[in-house]
């Protein structure tokens, strides 16, 4: 038992950390495991290649741009409460939280808001707060690869772009985003289980 206390010791800032993402003790121990097993060269922080390492990433269409996130302002290093910030949004929702929520404190990391926030910046690549007709192409061309032609892809492209784009400006802006997928359980999508 005395190690476990003496493990979330070496865990930086752990209840601030603990605060600010949600995440109980038990799975801020389990992520800085997982953290430190990433960080295979012991050097305290992580790189995109330490992160290209994961499998789930580097199958996934958008694996880089979820790669990016962790690096926000083009910074090269990635410190375990970066990690975990990163990651919180992707803890399921909790619903007795939600409930028990003081209106005063900041909105959690893995709202609804917020997954859609992370979502969005995922497409947003010049970070301009709209979605462009040609970042909508770029991330189409990621996710169906050479499985649709050209011409196709850029068909979905204009029609998602045009049935989003209320104001008429040619681009989805973060709330466009978000109306447009109202009726999707983002809660659910962008959770991972082990994560809670």
């Amino acid at each position: 038992m005395g190690s476990r206390s003496s493990h979330a010791a070496r865990i930086p800032d752990v209840d601030s950390l603990r605060r600010e993402t949600g995440f109980s003790q038990a799975s801020l121990r389990r992520l800085y495991d997982r953290f430190q097993a990433l960080d295979r060269t012991g050097k305290g922080y992580l790189s995109r290649l330490d992160l290209q390492q994961i499998g789930a990433l580097a199958v996934n269409p958008l694996g880089d741009r979820i790669i990016d996130s962790f690096f926000p302002d083009g910074s090269l290093r990635l410190d375990f409460p970066g990690f975990v910030r990163v990651l919180a949004h992707f803890r399921p929702v909790d619903e007795e939280d939600e409930g028990n929520r003081d209106p005063k404190e900041p909105e959690p990391l893995n709202s609804r808001m917020n997954k859609l926030r992370f979502a969005f910046q995922l497409y947003d690549l010049d970070r301009d707060g709209k979605i462009s007709r040609h970042e909508m192409l770029q991330a189409l061309r990621l996710m169906v690869g050479v499985q649709v032609t050209e011409e196709q892809l850029e068909s979905i492209a204009d029609r998602t772009v045009q049935e989003a784009d209320e104001d008429g400006d040619g681009a989805v802006s973060f709330l466009e985003f978000a109306k447009s997928l109202e009726k999707m359980n983002i809660e659910q999508k962008m959770s991972i289980r082990i994560l809670k």
